[in-house]
């Protein structure tokens, strides 16, 4: 009898090891991500190349508008090529207040995401 209850706690011990070491990777892992997700930000303002748009056409082709310097040009990026398309005068593009838009932070797609659900739910279209 003493024999299972040393194995059982044993075990237990074992789990609640497992346990803290798994949060303690997650959190060294979330750390690390927000760490670089600054030093990315950090390193990509001030520059002279921005994506100001982009449209995905398949899976591996898109079209983006960039802004290289005082030019606008407009490229197709495929799996293995990068191709110009044109150059666009500035007075042809649709600029939010003359600035690149602003992309939204996750928290806040989240929290739009919730709002539309639980406007569905009280109108009865999310059944």
């Amino acid at each position: 009898m003493m024999l299972t209850i040393s194995e059982g706690a044993d075990s237990y011990i074992q789990f609640m090891t497992l346990l803290v070491l798994f949060l303690i990777v997650l959190a060294v892992a979330w750390f690390v991500t927000k760490w670089m997700a600054g030093y990315q930000r950090g390193r990509a303002s001030n520059t002279n190349i921005e994506v100001l748009e982009m449209i995905g056409l398949s899976n591996n082709k898109y079209i983006q508008i960039i802004r290289v310097g005082q030019k606008y040009l407009a490229v197709a990026i495929c799996k293995d090529t990068v191709t110009m398309l044109t150059e666009i005068p500035e007075q042809d593009l649709i600029l939010s207040d003359g600035s690149v838009p602003k992309t939204m932070r996750f928290k806040d797609i989240l929290n739009k995401v919730q709002n539309k659900s639980i406007l569905e739910k009280e109108d009865g279209r999310d059944e």
